[in-house]
């Protein structure tokens, strides 16, 4: 009985929880956007372009808060281009990548070549698709999902990262709406006239890891955007693609919305933003029965 009401309260479950928000999310039809379809080569090689540049400092923010040694073998889900994966090889005996983006798999694939990184395989699948024991060669010494965690059956997939892992599982995941997340957001309502939903967030992602038992440690972090551009028409037109503007009232409407955020620096046209993320991360459990080997 709830101590006040008087009336049963049953505990929410945060699963089921994060599979409603991950729904509504993918329902937003800002996902009609192709220049977020990863299989495309053309866009994941501007994505790495792109992650060479702006996302060098939490790249190295993150290397340096893992436990690793030249034997430690790493599991790196959602890989992308080897943002990640590609500057921990030198530090470790050998990373898996998984990226079921075909582009994304194919970059990573050729930026290890350029580079003659060999101790770096890819495995093309979702991370729901993946069977541990065929797919495979664990257990490995740490686990890593960073900004990548868009399962919908959350406990399983972590669970599963539990399983193949025999020291650590780290993950990283937003703590308040990104900045991209929060434009949309802002914007999608006055130019489409429908709602867009945001994703779920670290609260739930803890909630479902203790209701699975599993205790994690949260670390806050600063998370910034920014977006660079040559010119002032290229950010306009580069805003208005991805926001689906086609009218002169949604121009007025974007333009006025990108006005106050938009800034000159260095001969370029800057929009950036911050918000905050979370590393969490746990002792594998040993559910599995292989961290001893």
């Amino acid at each position: 009985m709830h101590p006040v009401s008087g009336t049963s309260c049953a505990p929410l479950d945060w699963n089921e929880r994060w599979k409603a928000l991950q729904r509504l999310q993918e329902s937003s039809k800002h996902f009609e956007d192709s220049s977020h379809n990863w299989n495309d080569p053309e866009n994941a090689k501007r994505y790495a372009a792109n992650a060479q540049s702006q996302y060098d400092d939490r790249v190295k923010t993150t290397i340096a808060g893992l436990d690793i040694t030249k034997d430690t073998r790493v599991l790196d889900i959602g890989a992308g281009p080897g943002t990640l994966a590609i500057p921990l090889a030198p530090l470790v005996r050998e990373v898996t990548a998984i990226e079921p983006g075909a582009g994304m798999a194919a970059v990573l694939t050729e930026q290890c070549r350029a580079r003659g990184i060999s101790n770096i395989s890819c495995v093309q699948k979702r991370w729901e698709d993946i069977d541990p024991d065929r797919d495979l060669k664990g257990p490995y010494d740490i686990v890593i999902a960073s900004l990548s965690l868009t399962m919908e059956d959350i406990r399983a997939a972590l669970l599963k990262m539990d399983e193949v892992s025999r020291k650590y599982v780290c993950l990283y995941w937003f703590v308040d709406m990104p900045f991209w997340e929060r434009m949309y957001v802002d914007l999608w309502q006055p130019l489409h006239g429908s709602v867009y939903y945001p994703g779920p967030k670290t609260d739930c992602l803890f909630e479902v890891l203790y209701g699975a038992g599993i205790y994690a440690n949260v670390e806050m972090m600063p998370l910034a955007k920014e977006y660079r551009f040559l010119s002032l028409d290229k950010m306009t037109a580069f805003f208005r693609h991805r926001f689906r503007v086609e009218t002169p009232e949604q121009e007025r409407v974007l333009d006025a919305y990108l006005a106050p955020l938009v800034r000159q620096e260095n001969g370029e046209v800057v929009v950036s933003g911050s918000s905050t993320y979370a590393k969490v991360w746990w002792k594998a459990t040993g559910r599995s029965g292989k961290q001893g080997a």
